[in-house]
């Protein structure tokens, strides 16, 4: 039996609402945890002080260099020793999980059987980078944890300046929509830069993320340093069986406000199947015997809205590959940065066009290492260096799909404009 529980009148307000509570979790978890109670007082102390109270320190396990987040309070009496001293330290671990994220119950229930016996049972499955996170944890006890969890085949995930554990969606195992082997991509990356997971040797973290199509399950496009995400270089695809079922379904005004209306570039008609056209970019399919849905594939931006309302009737093409873009970070110095392409199109069929992906994270993550200031990530870099240099650095072209918006001003010089080209030129015959 835990501890007598502290006072906690603001964290039981937090309870009050129509929505489940963490504290509702946490109170149950502190019936046995000592460590628990005492954490559950710790907050409560925050919250009406209005202040957080952890502070870090070095807590890590032999032969690496991160993948533990110290936590060690701030909260002392007037002698110095800890108001809640079981939850004095309370360190995470962070660890790599499988791509995709595969679990089967009986690794699920290990993990729970060793948090509970050298943790205080809380596990997050999963932090924004992707890792398994085991939370509270005493220094003595965080080897011992590890050295069970390694024993079942699983690493100690990125912590601080260093290339961060990867996320990559289900994907190509259980998704119509993926357009590459995300968990291929996924291991073949991490396993290049595994030391450069383990031993932080960056000015910031790097972060990789994989989304097997335009939906962007992972978040890569706000999140990541380096995300590839699916997408196609032709037609859509059209199966007149599965869309007229749609369409005798959910019916006119269903297609007209849910597809045709939400379709960003307008990309998408409805037409009498007679006046339908023929031309090598449109996909067409019939959704009665006289309507029929016409996509111009050229004004298509890949967003995937019409696919997901009208999955199986419309899907994406079959010339496969991915987007690569980089520079996604959340607030820190200059606000949220979304990607930039980088590539627009890469082929992820062949073994080799993995190897390019690979090679391109090495040279993105090699500039970065040399260019980019310390806690800077690396779209705050591009900004503070243009990213016409950046490309230069990695070695890529210039490329229209590169604009994230088009010029404003339309008074443009074009001093130097034939020198440029001819620089173009020569690094291209050079090539």
């Amino acid at each position: 039996m835990a501890k007598k529980p502290h006072p906690t009148p603001n964290l039981d307000q937090l309870e009050s609402g129509p929505w489940p509570s963490f504290v509702t979790g946490l109170k149950r978890l502190a019936q046995d945890k000592d460590s628990v109670v005492d954490l559950l007082g710790h907050l409560e102390h925050s919250y009406q002080t209005r202040k957080g109270y952890w502070k870090g320190g070095t807590v890590g396990v032999i032969g690496y260099g991160g993948g533990v987040i110290p936590r060690f309070t701030e909260i002392k009496d007037a002698a110095g020793k800890p108001v809640f001293p079981d939850a004095a330290e309370f360190h995470t671990l962070r660890i790599m999980p499988p791509p995709g994220m595969h679990y089967d119950t009986a690794t699920l229930r290990k993990f729970c059987d060793i948090w509970e016996t050298h943790g205080t049972g809380l596990i997050a499955f999963h932090g924004q980078s992707g890792d398994i996170m085991f939370q509270g944890c005493t220094s003595e006890n965080t080897q011992k944890a590890f050295d069970e969890i390694n024993e079942m085949g699983f690493d100690m995930g990125g912590a601080g300046p260093s290339v961060r554990t990867s996320m990559s969606c289900v994907g190509a195992a259980r998704c119509e929509q993926s357009c590459y082997d995300e968990a291929k991509a996924h291991r073949q990356v991490l396993n290049t830069f595994l030391d450069d997971i383990h031993r932080p040797a960056l000015p910031y973290k790097f972060k990789f993320k994989f989304s097997g199509c335009p939906n962007d399950c992972m978040n890569s496009i706000q999140r990541a340093d380096m995300a590839v995400i699916g997408t196609w270089r032709d037609n859509i695809r059209t199966d007149e069986a599965l869309a007229k079922k749609w369409f005798a379904k959910h019916g006119m005004d269903e297609l007209v406000n849910d597809v045709v209306a939400r379709c960003p570039t307008k990309a998408i008609q409805i037409k009498d199947i007679s006046k339908v056209r023929k031309a090598g970019n449109i996909s067409s399919v019939a959704v009665n015997a006289e309507k029929a849905l016409e996509i111009d594939n050229k004004d298509c931006v890949r967003c995937m809205h019409c696919i997901n309302v009208m999955t199986g009737a419309l899907a994406t093409g079959t010339d496969k590959g991915a987007t690569i873009l980089v520079g996604g970070n959340r607030t820190l110095k200059i606000g949220d940065l979304m990607g930039t392409v980088v590539v627009p199109f890469m082929p992820l069929k062949e073994e080799e066009d993995y190897e390019k992906l690979v090679e391109l994270g090495q040279a993105i993550i090699d500039f970065f290492a040399e260019n980019a200031l310390e806690h800077e990530r690396t779209g705050e870099m591009i900004e503070r260096i243009g990213l016409v240099n950046f490309l230069e650095g990695i070695g890529l072209e210039v490329d229209a799909n590169m604009v994230s918006a088009p010029r404003t001003n339309p008074y443009v010089r074009a001093d130097g404009w034939d020198d440029e080209v001819a620089k173009i030129n020569a690094r291209k015959a050079a090539a």
